[in-house]
């Protein structure tokens, strides 16, 4: 993953990115620059094999208040339909870049976690929130839809579909306690331990047969427009291949010796 970014943090530590918005003064709002970035480098990540897990980070207390209001959401006022469709498209592009990258993604949310920022946690795997944690999908408390960047497909899929009807119809943030009890949120720790926390969730998935946790992060994503005999299709092909990896046979020796395996991801 490219740590040369100019529009947010990146840095890549024994297998394991992080990423933080960088305007915490702000809240961290996305730009139109650090929307096209934060693409890039998560498309450019289904190609790097050194990068075997994401943490998805706060900055100052906060995840991300969304886009920008000035920066955003001003110009588009102004912009033609062409244009508008142009940006729409960008963002979602953020969200399939998220999905298909071959990686798994935790999203670590401190604080505000409200539009975009919303969406990016919403697109990661996994999900891990402090108790003051707001994630509000508000699309519709500025005069849009809620049906931004993927979020009427995969929110239902995440809370269910009253639970997200109501997130998107009133824009109201919901709490950390509603998202654990919901099943947003994995779990629910305290500010000074969440980073410590979503580091040492994204450490065991770097340890694990990062082939096959691709495998498993694509079946996810592909399985959702599948009936159930064609899931269960694409799941036996897709086990065939990781049974010829040497990951299989190294778990294999390595249970037959009694000792723990150590995966190499192929």
């Amino acid at each position: 993953m490219r740590t040369d970014v100019e529009h947010f943090l990146c840095s890549v530590v024994d297998g394991i990115a992080t990423v933080q918005l960088n305007r915490p003064e702000r809240k961290n709002p996305l730009t139109f620059d650090s929307y096209a970035e934060l693409r890039d480098c998560f498309r450019d990540l289904s190609y790097d094999d050194e990068v075997k897990a994401v943490v998805f980070a706060p900055n100052g207390g906060n995840f991300s208040s969304g886009g920008d209001v000035h920066d955003i959401i001003g110009p588009l006022t102004k912009m033609t339909m062409k244009e508008l469709l142009a940006f729409t498209r960008m963002t979602g592009d953020l969200v399939k870049a998220m999905v298909n990258c071959g990686k798994p993604i935790i999203a670590a949310v401190d604080g505000v976690c409200a539009g975009a920022g919303a969406i990016i946690s919403m697109a990661s795997d996994l999900r891990i929130a402090t108790p003051e944690a707001k994630t509000a999908f508000l699309f519709n408390r500025v005069g849009l839809a809620g049906c931004d960047m993927g979020a009427c497909a995969i929110l239902p899929r995440i809370i269910g579909q009253g639970r997200a009807a109501e997130l998107l119809y009133l824009g109201r943030a919901m709490t950390a306690e509603e998202g654990h009890a919901w099943g947003y949120f994995n779990r629910v720790v305290e500010a000074d331990a969440l980073m410590g926390e979503a580091q040492a969730l994204a450490r065991r998935i770097a340890d694990g047969p990062g082939f096959a946790n691709m495998m498993t992060k694509t079946m996810l994503a592909q399985e959702w427009s599948m009936s159930i005999e064609q899931a269960i299709e694409a799941e036996a092909q897709a086990q065939a291949i990781c049974m010829q990896g040497q990951d299989f046979h190294r778990a294999y020796h390595a249970f037959v010796a009694k000792e723990r395996p150590v995966f190499e991801g192929d």
